[in-house]
């Protein structure tokens, strides 16, 4: 019997090899071959699938729902335990002063550490800033033409060019610029939001908080007196970027608590009749801090050359609704609480229609 000759080139491969390179061929030739589902409005693959625009509208809209039902509920919890009275009047500065003393100074250590700088994000940055130098100008003219008493003035300054970038902001950035957006939305807000309110949000209470028109000094031993600006410090400062966990656990906890106390407060001072002379401020407000913003945003995004998710996410993150905190603050200066409270509530309602015309019109 005439024995085989030896083979020649590579040397067989064994069974798991094998195995390897056929399913290696087999994902390959499954990626490219897909079939509808008309049924699920989906393009099924062979191992996953890819949303159709249809349904990715869907689960836009499913998001969006969903974090706003849950901050309406916050709002109606709050108005239901003032209308049965089951908390005292003075419940809600006691939850402001909670989380302003404990949980935002928490927040800020917990943030505050992990901030790093790109030059190539300097467009993006610049956004937030130059629409809060836009909206002062814009808030400091009408209230000396329309004649706003002083807490309203304060109100606006505060509420109008801050947005709630970081609560509703992260929860609807991956389902409305997509996930890889959510790495500038961070920097929005971090560079943005956060240190606006950490800065001039801080000047505004100490200028207009406690009746007569403060000094210099004044102003500055009630910023460096307040303890999330103290905070702020310690983070840029002293504080690590990378926390050890037995840190980083109680102040995740602490920060957690912080928009659940202060919508809830929120929803205590919530009214639906507002006294007279505050439904020019809010209107206007609405109206600035939904529309004039983000359309000045979306200028700005011309601009700098802005495209893609940093143009959706500098729009977007502008047309955020006002940020919860900037209530919890006025309302414990005690600086026109009512019109902070309905700016917070309404503006929030408002936005789950306002955002999806934005994302329209992106």
């Amino acid at each position: 019997m005439q024995s085989r000759p030896p083979r020649t080139g590579a040397p067989r491969r064994g069974r798991s090899q094998g195995k390897k390179a056929f399913d290696a061929r087999h994902r390959r030739i499954g990626a490219a071959t897909p079939h509808r589902s008309r049924r699920h409005g989906i393009v099924a693959m062979q191992h996953g699938t890819i949303p159709t625009p249809r349904l990715l509208d869907g689960l836009i809209r499913m998001a969006i729902v969903s974090v706003f039902a849950f901050i309406l509920v916050l709002l109606a919890v709050g108005a239901l335990l003032r209308v049965w009275r089951l908390v005292p009047d003075t419940a809600p500065e006691t939850l402001n002063i909670v989380a302003i003393y404990v949980c935002m100074p928490a927040a800020i250590l917990l943030n505050v550490p992990r901030l790093s700088f790109e030059r190539e994000l300097i467009g993006l940055i610049a956004i937030p800033w130059i629409c809060l130098a836009v909206s002062i100008a814009l808030v400091l003219a009408l209230s000396r033409l329309l004649r706003w008493d002083r807490p309203s003035t304060a109100c606006l300054l505060m509420e109008v060019p801050m947005g709630n970038t970081a609560f509703i902001g992260y929860a609807l950035i991956p389902a409305l610029a997509g996930p890889s957006a959510m790495r500038y939305a961070v920097v929005y807000d971090q560079f943005g939001t956060f240190l606006i309110l950490a800065s001039f949000g801080l000047f505004v209470l100490a200028l207009y908080g406690g009746g007569a028109r403060p000094t210099a000094g004044a102003i500055a031993r009630r910023v460096l007196r307040f303890p999330p600006f103290l905070a702020l410090m310690l983070g840029l400062t002293v504080m690590p970027a990378e926390l050890p966990v037995a840190v980083a656990r109680p102040l995740e906890t602490l920060s957690g608590a912080l928009l659940p106390i202060v919508v809830i407060a929120l929803g205590m001072q919530l009214r639906l009749k507002l006294p007279r002379r505050y439904l020019a401020p809010l209107g206007i407000g609405l109206v600035a801090k939904l529309i004039a913003l983000p359309l000045l945003a979306l200028a700005l995004c011309a601009a700098f050359g802005l495209t893609g998710d940093l143009r959706a996410v500098a729009v977007f993150q502008t047309a955020m609704p006002t940020m919860m905190t900037t209530g919890a603050l006025l309302s414990m200066a005690g600086l026109a609480p009512e019109l902070a409270a309905a700016m917070v509530g309404y503006g929030t309602v408002l936005s789950i229609v306002t955002l999806p015309l934005w994302h329209w019109v992106l």
